[in-house]
This record gives C-alpha cells, sequence and structure tokens, in this order.
C-alpha cells in the first residue's frame, strides 16, 4: 500500500471516529434532572489512616472515583434518591455505605474500611477479560500492588514494578529501555509477552515487542496492572505466548482534580508530570488530559574501539575466567550523539566528548460520556516522543535519534458489550546502527477493531464470552531495513474467540476456551485451553490448565537485510593459511579473493521467509491458600513444549546459508581441509559466530550471515512461589521465588547450532514495606538473579549474578502535598543485565506530588 493511501485511511479512520462520537451523543440523553455530588475521605478503621488508591462507585452505576493520596474522592452526576456507596481497596474488606442524594446537593461521607486478607479483597480482569475474583482466577495473574506504583513513580518505567513479581525476567538495556519476559527464553527484543493498554496493543509493528520509553503515560497514573504468565493465545491471540500485561487507565471520573509531580537526582534526571481531569454536563461527561517531560543522562556508553566493550564490563564480571569478545569486527563505527569517534572513518578509534541525554515527551487527551443507566464511551489520542535511547538488538546496537508514536482510540464499554478500534502509529528519524553505521528508517502503523459480548447462562450457573478481531499492519523502512520488494507493505490479520464457563457446584468451576487466527502472513491457527478450578473452601484454590498458544514470525523475521557490523577483515586469515601448508592448494585463488573480498567479508542480518508460527503447549498447576487472615501463599508449576522453536538471530539456523564452501580455485579434495582449517581458525581467534555464520549468498558471495530459524523442539519447566504477609506494627512482607529448567532437543537442530533459553535458573524478591497513620511510608526490597549464558543474535557471552537493594522512604507533608524518596540499587553493584547491554549502577531519585 502506498504511503499516500496510508494517510488516506488515517484520515478517514479517524473522520470517521469523530463522526461516530457526535452521532452517538446526538442521539443519547444527557439526563436533564439536576444530579447531586457525593465527597469525602476513606480511611483504614480504628485511626486516621487514609487509604489510597481505593476505588468508590455508586452500585447499579458506572460512576465511580479513585482515592487520592490523602483518600479523598468526589462522585459527580449521581442521579437524586436514595443509592448504595460501595467502598474497596487491595488488603481490605468491602464496605457499603447507605446514601441519600437530593438535586443539586453535596453529600459528605467518611467510610471507613477494615483490613483483609489480601486474597478475598482483589479483583482481577486479565485471566477471563472479565471481572472475577482472584481466587476464581483460571491462571497465573498477579496485579502490580498500587504502593509499588506509587513508589516507583518518580522513575516512570513500568518494569521497575513489574520485576517485583513472581516469575517476571525483567532486564534494564537502557536509562528507559526493557526487556521484560517470563517463562524463558528470552531474547534481544523479546516479544512474548503481549502488552495491552485499554486493549491496545503497544508493541511495534515492525518488530513486534515493545518500546518502553514511548509509553505516553507516567507509571504512577497507570491505574490497575495486571500480569498473566503462561499461555494466552485462547482469549488473546497471536504473541500472547508467555504472559499478558494487561493495563486499564482510570476513566476522567476517577480522578477529578490535578495532580503535579516533578522529580530528579542521579543521572541528570529531570522529570516532571501534569495530569488534570474533571466532569460536566450533570456529570454525564467527563475529561482528562496529561502531559510529561523526561530528560537524564544515559547508562550506554559508546565502544568505538578494540577494547570498549571489555573496558566497559570489566567491574562486572570476571573476564578472565569469561572472556568478553565484541562482535565481528570488535568495535562500532559510530559513537553515541554528542560524541565523535578519533581517527579515520571505518577505524577503531576513542570516543570523545560528551554524550547527548536521553528525553522523552508525552502527552494525551481523553473524553468520556457516561450514558444511562450504565455504559462509558471514550475517545483519546495521544503521542510521546523519544530522543536520543539506545537499544540492544541481535544485529547490534542502535541508537534512536527521535521516534514519534502517535496513537488514538475510541471505546463503547458496559456490562455486557466492549467494542473498541485504534490506531497506532510509528516514525523514526536519524535511528541509526552504531555497528554498521548504516540508517534505519520507519514510518508504520497498526489499525485493529474489536468486539467482545458477554452474558450468565444456565440459570447465573455459567457466562459465555465471545469476541473478534480485525487488524491490518502497515509497515514502510524506506529501504533501509527491508529490500524493496517486500517494503511498504500492508498485512491483515483476524480472529474470532469463545470461553464458557460452567459452575458444577459452589466450589467447582469448569472454563475453556478456544481462539482461531489467521492472516496474510501465516496460515489458520486454533489456540484451545481448558482449566478446572477447585475452591475447597474460601481460603483454599486448586487449578489445572492446559492451553495451546502460538507466536507469529512479525515483517522483519521474514525480510529482514540489514548490515550486522563493520565488514570483517580476513586478509590476515588469507595470508596465515597461503603461509602455512596449505598455502601451495590456493595457488589457483587470486589473492585477497579467498573469501571474495578478503578485505571487507560483509556482515549481514538477513530474514527468513520459510519460517512456520512457533507453538507452545502448557501444562500448569496452581495453588493459592490464605493460610491466616494476614498470610497469602501462592504455587504456579508449569510444564511446557515448544514446537517449531523460533531462534534468535543466530549464526547457522537458516538453512538457506549453508557453512561456507571454498572456492573452486582450491582442489575439490583438498576443499574440506580449508573449511574446516578457516572455521577452526576464527574460533581460535575467539570469533565463534563468524565461524558458524561463514557462508555463501545466492550469488555466490563470501559473507557472515545471522539469522533465524524454527530449531525444532524444546520443553521447559518452572515453579513461582508467592508469600505476602501483613505483620504487626504496619509492616508488610513480599517475597517470591522462580525456578526454571529447559531442554532442547539437540537432534532437531541445526548442526553447530547454539540455542539458550537467556534466562536465569534461579531469581527472587524479598519486600519489607512499612506505613503508619502520620503519612510515613518505607520500603526496603532486594532482588537476586543467578548468572547465566547469552546467545542472542550477534552477542555471545555470560550474563553475571546480581543481587541488588533497593529503598524508598515517602512522606506526607500535607493532604495534597507528598516528598518521596526513590534509590535503586543502592549499593551500586554494576551489572549488565542482557550481553551487550550497557552496565547498570545505583540511581537515586527525589520527588514531589502535590494534588488538588
Amino acid at each position: 500500500m502506498s504511503m499516500v493511501h496510508s494517510r488516506r485511511c488515517r484520515r478517514a479512520m479517524g473522520s470517521g471516529w469523530a463522526s461516530a462520537v457526535l452521532l452517538f451523543l446526538a442521539a443519547s440523553p444527557l439526563g436533564a434532572q439536576a444530579s447531586g455530588v457525593v465527597q469525602g475521605v476513606v480511611t483504614q478503621a480504628g485511626d486516621t489512616t487514609a487509604v489510597r488508591g481505593g476505588h468508590v462507585a455508586i452500585e447499579g452505576t458506572l460512576i465511580s472515583a479513585l482515592t487520592d493520596q490523602g483518600g479523598r474522592f468526589r462522585l459527580a452526576g449521581i442521579p437524586p434518591g436514595v443509592h448504595t456507596l460501595i467502598v474497596r481497596a487491595v488488603g481490605y474488606r468491602p464496605t457499603s455505605v447507605p446514601i441519600e442524594v437530593g438535586a443539586g446537593q453535596t453529600v459528605t461521607v467518611q467510610p471507613e474500611l477494615e483490613p483483609a486478607p489480601f486474597l478475598l479483597s482483589e479483583i482481577v480482569v486479565g485471566a477471563s477479560r472479565v471481572p472475577e475474583p482472584a481466587m476464581d482466577a483460571p491462571a497465573a495473574v498477579s496485579r502490580v500492588p498500587p504502593a509499588l506504583q506509587r513508589d516507583y513513580g518518580p522513575t516512570g518505567q513500568v518494569a521497575q514494578a513489574l520485576v517485583r513479581l513472581p516469575g517476571v525476567d525483567a532486564a534494564q538495556t537502557g536509562v528507559n529501555d526493557w526487556n521484560v519476559n517470563t517463562r524463558g527464553f528470552n531474547t534481544t527484543n523479546t516479544r512474548r509477552v503481549l502488552v495491552l493498554m485499554d486493549g491496545r496493543d503497544l508493541a511495534l509493528a515492525f518488530l513486534g515487542s515493545q518500546e518502553w520509553p514511548a509509553l505516553s503515560m507516567p507509571l504512577s497514573d497507570l491505574g490497575r496492572i495486571e500480569l498473566l504468565r503462561g499461555p494466552g493465545s485462547a482469549l488473546y491471540g497471536a504473541n500472547a505466548f508467555s504472559g499478558v500485561l494487561n493495563i486499564t487507565t482510570p476513566a476522567a471520573h476517577e480522578v477529578v482534580g490535578t495532580k503535579l509531580a516533578v522529580a530528579g537526582g542521579e543521572l541528570s534526571t529531570f522529570q516532571g508530570d501534569i495530569r488534570h481531569a474533571g466532569v460536566f454536563g450533570a456529570g454525564r461527561f467527563g475529561y482528562r488530559v496529561h502531559a510529561g517531560y523526561v530528560r537524564s543522562d544515559t547508562w550506554a556508553r559508546s565502544r568505538t574501539d578494540i577494547a570498549a566493550l571489555a573496558r566497559e564490563y570489566a567491574g562486572a564480571i570476571d573476564t578472565v575466567r569469561y572472556p568478553v569478545r565484541p562482535p565481528v569486527p570488535g568495535y562500532d563505527l559510530l559513537a553515541l550523539k554528542g560524541q565523535r569517534k578519533e581517527g579515520p572513518s571505518g577505524s577503531p578509534g576513542v570516543a570523545l566528548g560528551d554524550r547527548d541525554p536521553v528525553t522523552r515527551r508525552y502527552g494525551g487527551v481523553r473524553f468520556d460520556y457516561y450514558a444511562p443507566p450504565g455504559g462509558t464511551l471514550s475517545a483519546e489520542t495521544g503521542w510521546s516522543r523519544n530522543q536520543n535511547e539506545s537499544s540492544v538488538t541481535g544485529v547490534g546496537r542502535f541508537q534512536i535519534g527521535r521516534a514519534d508514536r502517535p496513537w488514538a482510540r475510541v471505546a463503547w464499554e458496559s456490562e455486557r458489550l466492549k467494542a473498541m478500534a485504534y490506531y497506532s502509529g510509528r516514525r523514526s528519524r536519524d535511528q541509526i546502527a552504531l555497528s554498521a553505521g548504516t540508517e534505519a528508517r520507519e514510518t508504520s502503523a497498526i489499525f485493529h477493531g474489536e468486539l467482545q459480548y458477554n452474558r450468565p447462562v444456565l440459570a447465573g450457573k455459567g457466562r459465555v464470552v465471545v469476541g473478534g478481531s480485525a487488524r491490518a499492519l502497515s509497515v514502510d523502512s524506506h529501504h533501509t531495513l527491508l529490500p524493496p520488494e517486500h517494503d511498504d507493505r500492508t498485512d491483515g490479520y483476524y480472529s474470532g474467540y469463545g470461553q464458557f464457563e460452567y459452575d458444577f457446584t459452589p466450589g467447582l468451576r469448569l472454563i475453556a476456551a478456544s481462539r482461531v487466527d489467521g492472516g496474510d502472513l501465516f496460515d489458520t491457527e486454533f489456540s484451545p485451553k481448558a482449566a478446572v478450578v477447585w475452591s475447597v473452601n474460601d481460603r483454599h484454590a486448586l487449578r489445572l490448565t492446559v492451553n495451546r498458544a502460538f507466536k507469529t514470525p512479525v515483517i522483519l523475521e521474514y525480510f529482514l537485510a540489514v548490515p550486522a557490523g563493520a565488514p570483517a577483515d580476513f586478509r590476515p586469515l588469507e595470508a596465515g593459511l597461503r603461509a602455512s601448508p596449505l598455502g601451495p592448494v590456493l595457488t589457483g585463488v587470486p589473492g585477497g579473493q579467498l573469501f571474495t573480498s578478503s578485505a571487507a567479508v560483509p556482515v549481514l542480518a538477513l530474514g527468513n521467509e520459510d519460517l512456520d508460527v512457533e507453538g507452545v503447549t502448557s501444562w500448569e498447576v496452581g495453588y493459592k491458600a490464605q493460610v491466616s487472615p494476614r498470610l497469602l501463599l501462592t504455587v504456579d508449576a508449569y510444564y511446557a513444549r515448544l514446537s517449531g522453536f523460533v531462534t534468535e538471530l543466530l549464526p547457522g539456523v537458516n538453512l538457506r546459508y549453508p557453512p561456507w564452501t571454498a572456492p573452486s580455485g582450491v582442489p575439490e579434495q583438498y576443499r574440506p581441509v580449508v573449511e574446516s582449517t578457516v572455521r577452526e581458525a576464527l574460533v581460535a581467534a575467539g570469533q565463534p559466530l563468524a565461524a558458524a555464520g561463514l557462508t555463501r549468498l545466492p550469488d555466490g558471495r563470501t559473507a557472515i550471515v545471522v539469522s533465524i530459524g524454527n530449531a525444532g523442539r524444546a520443553r521447559d519447566h518452572g515453579l513461582e512461589l508467592g508469600v505476602r504477609a501483613q505483620l504487626p506494627r504496619g509492616l508488610e512482607l513480599d517475597a517470591n521465588y522462580t525456578l526454571f529448567g529447559f531442554k532442547v532437543d539437540r537432534a532437531s537442530l541445526v548442526p553447530g547450532q547454539q540455542v539458550l533459553p537467556n534466562t536465569p535458573r534461579h531469581k527472587g524478591n524479598v519486600s519489607v514495606a512499612y506505613s503508619q497513620g502520620q503519612g510515613f511510608e518505607l520500603r526496603a526490597s532486594a532482588r537476586f538473579v543467578s548468572a547465566y549464558d547469552w546467545a542472542g543474535g550477534v552477542w555471545l557471552g555470560r550474563v553475571p549474578a546480581q543481587q541488588t537493594v533497593d529503598l524508598v522512604a515517602g512522606y506526607l507533608l500535607t493532604s495534597t502535598l507528598k516528598v518521596q524518596l526513590t534509590a535503586m540499587n543502592l549499593f551500586d553493584q554494576r551489572r549488565y543485565q542482557v550481553f551487550g547491554g550497557p552496565v547498570i549502577g545505583r540511581r537515586v531519585l527525589a520527588g514531589l506530588t502535590a494534588t488538588f
């Protein structure tokens, strides 16, 4: 599809959404009668501790609000009459308060909440795509505690909160860039976890992975964050392979008022956010607007000289025991922006000057219409701009000079029906491959429409959820990442899904789900799921689940064609061979042409048009126990079989590029000896990737190629344990541990291929939080991760073990003003978390938040 046609499609879609909204509003009653207001403060029973992040709603309506940091709330647009106020908060028993509201009247109440067991007070949405108690969820699902979102709010990074959950691999690869995965087989650009914000897929159309620095809302404003661990394709489709991260932002009427937050600290960091929301039209309309700016230095360092990577990693790992070998040719051609490389172009040299700062700008606007008797129509748009962030990919490091992420969404949601359409785009400029010195441009878009309906059946003992979606992905790399014949393209995808639940007895629940997906780039896929949840009583539940998921190759994996580094100079290797006993058999090959052009052997990353989808079938058992009113235990174990396993960018995995063969000028009987000698020499020189990837292109030229393949079969298994406890004197303990194991069927691999899960065998978290009624909060947390080997594209090496400690302290100066200190990696343990990524050290930030 041409770019002109793409722009016309976007304009037409935007015009269509606007028309639909106006027509809907014109046809809807506005509630002419005068309405009332309910306001107040939610506190903990027995003292004056404010309950923050609580949910206050008028029963039988969609009128609701979230309490602010002082526990305050305000509900507008309430019809005159007698109502019931429902108040909920994580860690408290729900309560109801009868109220009577007159026309134009403001009623003030002060609900009190009794502390309650964690599990019984928690509602989750992601496991079944409808609200349900966490005890009944047919999957391993965790909600990020609102306190964690507040604690790491000054960082603006969702992954800082996710990393505290069981089963999560969250590796930091830049000052704002992260790699988030669950249940193994991580990659440099992982896309095994589907990330949704209000149902909108945040992945890039071209890569399929997340661009975390481009998130257009700060962490503290994201509302509900849930992580579903394990395959989720039965309800969510392609790429819900290892999990689903479901983010639900608050409606405008839930956050009425203004919030201003500023933070700053190490790495020359400054961050500022502002949000304002309100209601009007007798409470039938709401609006929310927000904007933010972040500026900081970066953890990344220029690597333009031969010793740069080893020097950078020297304090992070024992480089004698685990030698650090950079990809061919051993250095980047370009320095980070703001710096320049000393010496002639194309040769190694020290980087001079100061790095340019990393910046983020973002904002958004949302309008809501709250329709009687219950339903919300939302229209929103947002934008973010990410500048100078560097990221690690399978073909080397990239630095994004500037990338814009515009998006728009319109949705209708009621108790039974959900309908949504959205647009998500990306326009990148000045995006450079540091290793190869080449430019990468991208103009891409996702257009998506979805419909979902649910209703109770069989006299309320069952429930049915059905839905479907259609999507178009448009990608144009301007011939910088894709060859002309595969560039400037649009591909379609479609799906239909359903889930049936039935309560055989009050404690025994059966869930069956399935989904059908199809598209232009892959054959139709069927994803079934079955689960049984047995609630032994109201404090113990056992879950058995079996499901299948799949992951489709993305456009990059099919058609990528880019340099993966500077050309390799094989002249010394050729000279050594000619000086060896093999010299006489090389006399028929002109000098400098043993490797076609021995002075400049291309290093390429190429796609694989023969890729198949990757599938996984998983068997899981889960146990949730409210051991005591103040102690919660969760246990999740799984065993999974992966088929058609899609590798990272690796040498030797694409059968179109077999091992290098000696030129015809070498006598046939000596060619095997020359070929094996070349590979052995490269391995001895510390270049195993070059040895495995040395091949001939279809035109006969010699090249070093990394590509992608279906590696056959693999198995993994794991155990995820979680404990939460409310201790005396305002203390709360949260701890988890994850064990991971795997086995790759070696017989299914290409000879010489190395496939690793890029996942630690052991990891865990321990956190102790303290809070008391005078507004003081303190959290100390520790995380440990065992060492493991990494193989991803051009990066082969060892990732060191990590043991980091974070400390967060906050104090409520007034009911509207809070000061906070967040120290990450308090003791400055310097580690890289992905081989090829930067060394991450301590970062301390101070923040101030005002609400009014």
